[in-house]
């Protein structure tokens, strides 16, 4: 898949709002600070289109970006940040699992894993919703670069066991080097493609 062209095209702020469109969608979820919106841009060749913030946590709402005029990339708050008040972190967690039980043209949905850290416990409950789910799913590696070739290996090995997931639907990525990301185009590819 090439990206010819990715637009910011509405966010939905609230449990059953409906989305701006109805095109596919592929969800793109993670823990804040594992690096969404870097890879995200990396993923459409853009420098800014998802907003990079120092702060993590500041993705309040969904984000739907419209690729190819094909596709939704949509970009779901990212999950676990400490330092947010309860109340907002339960307000975020009400507000994906209602879009990822609720979405007709949700066709899959990458998660991603800071490769340094590897698969938490909130990981492992959203996965395990996406699952019940029936939704297919890519588990997705970021920051590899920042580990040494041997612990890269290590790293995939260990996603890969912890998830179930057969070696195909883990990548390792890098949004800095760009490695893993035409895999990645392919595997969404994919997932547009079987849907």
């Amino acid at each position: 898949m090439k990206i010819t062209s990715a637009e910011f095209v509405g966010a939905v702020a609230k449990p059953g709002q409906p989305p701006p469109g109805l095109l596919p969608e592929i969800a793109v979820a993670g823990r804040s600070n594992v690096g969404k919106s870097s890879l995200i841009n990396a993923f459409l060749g853009r420098k800014k289109l998802a907003r990079i913030s120092k702060q993590p946590g500041r993705t309040r709402e969904i984000n739907f970006f419209r690729i190819n005029d094909r596709f939704h990339l949509v970009d779901l708050p990212g999950y676990g940040y400490a330092k947010a008040p309860e109340e907002v972190r339960r307000a975020w967690g009400r507000l994906i699992e209602s879009y990822l039980s609720g979405s007709q043209q949700l066709r899959g949905v990458v998660m991603l894993i800071d490769a340094r850290r590897g698969i938490r416990d909130e990981d492992r409950r959203l996965f395990r919703f996406i699952e019940e789910a029936g939704t297919p799913a890519l588990l997705v590696l970021t920051k590899i670069d920042k580990l040494s070739w041997s612990a890269r290996a290590a790293a995939v090995e260990r996603a890969r066991i912890d998830s179930g997931l057969p070696e195909d639907q883990v990548l390792a990525t890098s949004a800095k080097t760009r490695e893993g990301i035409p895999d990645l185009l392919a595997s969404v590819e994919a997932l547009l493609t079987e849907g």
